[in-house]
């Protein structure tokens, strides 16, 4: 009697994903600043497929024209290369003209050895990745949220180029002989704003100055005279004031971008949220049961501020239906080191630069969260010990951008803390106990256990 072949482990399924089914009429865009080549791959009479090439100017009535020919032609599909800003114009209006539009990187399709290098060949063969469904769509959040990220971006930029203002305030004082800012904690204090403004005016006594202090700042009346006496002459006058009215106008502009993006979180409220509606995808001014808005949601998690919540909602969106599920999300943001195997040999490799805004937030507060007595500060202070400063911000980053995703997943979910001492008190006390105790054997101590009174 014959034995049963053995035929080995059973072979995974692995389901195709959306973006990877097989596409018959399709378009391509290879874009550049002033113009792009288009390709468009459809079935001839024959059974063939046939590819069409010609250049479109980057204009707006070139595109909106090329959209209309599209739609008649019955294209499926059109990929768009991620090429700096210049997608843009292509993007949106082949999208406002009801295709179905997708944003690649250049550098996830062009990387093929071999293959000559010119536009009309790098879109044909965009075309025929897109046909094949081999392109890996990037994330582009709809238009609100487009509108958003813009102005949370430029707040970011705002602020920062403030910082550099004050920055050339402190180098032009230290020039002035003016140490006010190693007494002072910051140069953005009003004390030190009547101090400024008083030698702009031609105050050059520094007891006089000092005298201005407010507040705890009068408890430093020696150390502020001592600080005050130097060289502030009328040169160092101008230009102060020119970097102070520099300064001030960026905080009316920081303002008004402030004063923008709550308004359009709150005008992205459905009306029929307070009517009971608990379906995915919320948003930031949607009510829970509680009647919190998401905002202040996602401002009970640990490091997590009102200003850092606007901009991680205007970077991942609010629908997270585009994230399947947290993975997808933390995979995407690029907060996750990359999985190599070869054989039986497996490493993770580097996680990758992501979007720098919503590391840049997710950074900060991983770090004000790494501070505190919580679950996520513990959590920062059990992984540093073995994988360093860096790896561990990564790691209460990357839990900080779960919880998120679980939150705007579900309207109704509220942050809870699972306490510093979450790890300690699910250990397996009889497995610790026989590790020490193995251990202090092997150091040659006889050990009796007694339960303690």
């Amino acid at each position: 009697m014959r034995s049963k072949p053995n035929h080995g482990p059973v072979p995974e399924e692995i389901p195709d994903a959306e973006h990877e089914l097989v596409i018959e009429r399709v378009c391509a865009i290879d874009v550049a600043k002033d113009s792009g080549k288009v390709c468009v791959r459809v079935s001839s009479r024959a059974g063939r497929r046939v590819s069409k090439v010609w250049d479109v100017a980057a204009r707006s009535g070139a595109v909106g024209e090329l959209a209309q020919h599209l739609v008649d032609e019955g294209i499926e599909k059109v990929t768009v290369e991620s090429t700096s800003d210049y997608w843009r114009i292509w993007f949106y209006l082949l999208e406002a003209a009801g295709l179905s539009v997708q944003l690649v990187n250049a550098r996830d399709v062009k990387n093929v050895p071999g293959r000559p290098k010119t536009d009309k060949l790098d879109a044909v063969w965009l075309a025929k990745l897109t046909e094949k469904g081999l392109l890996r769509p990037s994330f582009v959040p709809p238009a609100p949220v487009r509108e958003l990220r813009d102005y949370t971006r430029l707040r970011i930029d705002l602020t920062r180029e403030r910082s550099r203002y004050w920055q050339r305030l402190e180098k032009l004082l230290e020039d002035a002989l003016i140490k006010v800012s190693a007494v002072a904690s910051t140069l953005d204090t009003l004390s030190v704003r009547d101090m400024l403004e008083a030698l702009i005016a031609g105050e050059r006594d520094p007891r006089r100055l000092a005298d201005l202090a407010r507040g705890r700042m009068r408890a430093k009346h020696g150390a502020l005279v001592e600080a005050l006496t130097g060289r502030f002459d009328d040169h160092h006058a101008e230009l102060t004031r020119m970097l102070l009215d520099q300064i001030d106008a960026l905080n009316t502009q920081i303002a008004t971008l402030t004063t923008r993006i709550e308004e359009l979180l709150t005008a992205m409220q459905p009306e029929d949220v307070n009517d009971g509606d608990t379906t995915g995808g919320a948003n930031p001014a949607s009510r829970n049961a509680g009647g919190l808005t998401t905002i202040e949601r996602l401002d009970e998690i640990p490091g997590i501020g009102p200003g850092a919540a606007q901009i991680i909602l205007a970077e991942i969106g609010l629908d997270m239906s585009r994230f399947p599920t947290a993975a997808h999300l933390v995979s995407w943001a690029k907060l996750c080191p990359r999985t190599i195997q070869s054989g039986a040999i497996q490493r993770g490799g580097k996680t990758g630069k992501g979007n720098p805004y919503l590391k840049g937030a997710l950074g900060e507060a991983a770090a004000a969260a790494a501070k505190t007595n919580t679950f996520l500060g513990e959590r920062y202070r059990r992984i540093v010990k073995r994988r360093g400063k860096l790896k561990a911000l990564v790691a209460v980053a990357r839990s900080i951008l779960v919880i998120i995703w679980n939150m705007l997943n579900d309207p109704t979910a509220r942050f809870r803390d699972l306490g510093a001492d979450y790890h300690t008190t699910r250990i397996n006390t009889e497995r610790r106990t026989r590790n020490h105790v193995t251990q202090l054997m092997a150091m040659g101590y006889r050990v009796t256990l007694e339960p303690a009174a």
